[in-house]
């Protein structure tokens, strides 16, 4: 058992940009510089927006643009992508992109890179033309990483990223799996895992990542951030009714009906079939959903089993101000 406490770690936000059941997309973009405006008052490390694709519950498509919005909006948190999904883009596209972002906030962007298309088949053909281009992640990430530093390109780079070169940007990989965990570790990369929907392979992959890393330039021990739901309320019974629309969002997907983040109900079991209900509880397994004494005692749990150095919240709630209290929750009892 480790002697890590809450308040040795550091915390961050990962936000979706929900549109809520009748709401819009420029809702959510007020809702999410409002909190990020208020996490940062708060004292949290980061806050990444992630690239999703063909659902109309996520604004946050437009990555890039939605970084720069928050960043222009925040003074001092870290802004960036968890993540940009690389295989979807052409990686001198991505380099240009926060290479201007870098430029506009100095010492401030994240660039964050998954290897998965953040949609379905169809939308990855619309994105990317060919569906082959996700299998030569490392040759695009090793592509990307040269155009901010020439020094360790293989060949004669022909091609320059302006704005992009010459800037410290941090790379981190994030994964699903034990790929992009033991890629991460042999290029000295910081990993996050995506925990909060995939809490089976969580240990396995960080042990992966621990084991297969390799000191460089960049880090010289490894470091790795997890995702984490959490939903945190003044009361367990509150917190509960609160997570009924994460839950109802992840019962959209599974049936391949992607909706809009859908209001709090009072059961889920008129909702979902009892093979539904295993499959998202078991993809929800490490959620941490409750009060505040609830939250600290599962995060503090959570914390002796991972040994994370970082923990990265997501807080899917349907309406705002419970959302905002909810990290609120989380910023008093873990590091506040």
């Amino acid at each position: 058992m480790s002697q890590k406490q809450l308040s040795d770690i550091t915390f961050s936000v990962l936000d979706l940009a929900p549109i809520v059941s009748g709401g819009s997309a420029t809702e959510s973009f007020r809702n999410s510089i409002d909190l990020a405006q208020h996490v940062e008052k708060w004292g949290y490390r980061r806050f990444w927006v992630a690239e999703h694709h063909n659902m109309p519950g996520i604004a946050s498509s437009a990555t890039s643009v939605l970084i720069g919005y928050i960043a222009g909006g925040t003074s001092k948190i870290r802004v960036g992508s968890g993540g940009i999904m690389l295989p979807n883009h052409a990686p001198l596209v991505i380099a240009e992109q926060f290479g201007t972002l870098e430029s506009m906030y100095p010492g401030r962007i994240d660039l964050g890179l998954g290897r998965a298309p953040g949609s379905d088949q169809y939308t990855a053909f619309a994105l990317r033309r060919d569906l082959r281009s996700g299998h030569d992640f490392p040759e695009q990430l090793e592509e990307l990483r040269a155009y901010f530093d020439p020094s360790i390109a293989t060949d004669n780079m022909r091609v320059r990223a302006y704005p992009g070169e010459g800037l410290n940007i941090p790379i981190w990989l994030l994964g699903s799996s034990g790929f992009s965990a033991q890629l991460a570790g042999k290029l000295g990369l910081p990993f996050a895992f995506a925990s909060h929907f995939a809490p089976e392979y969580t240990i396995p992959a960080l042990n992966l990542y621990r084991e297969s890393f390799q000191p460089s330039e960049v880090l010289q021990e490894p470091y790795a951030m997890v995702g984490v739901n959490v939903i945190a309320a003044d009361t367990d019974e509150k917190a509960q009714w609160l997570s009924t629309s994460h839950q109802q969002a992840f019962l959209s997907l599974i049936r391949n009906q992607p909706s809009q983040l859908q209001p709090p109900i009072k059961s889920m079991e008129q909702l979902w079939t009892s093979m539904e209900k295993d499959a998202i509880e078991k993809q929800l397994g490490s959620s941490v959903i409750g009060s505040p004494q609830t939250v600290k005692e599962k995060l503090q749990a959570f914390l002796d089993e991972t040994q994370a150095d970082e923990m990265i919240i997501n807080s899917h709630i349907y309406d705002h101000q419970e959302r905002l209290r909810s990290y609120e929750i989380i910023k008093e009892v873990a590091f506040g």
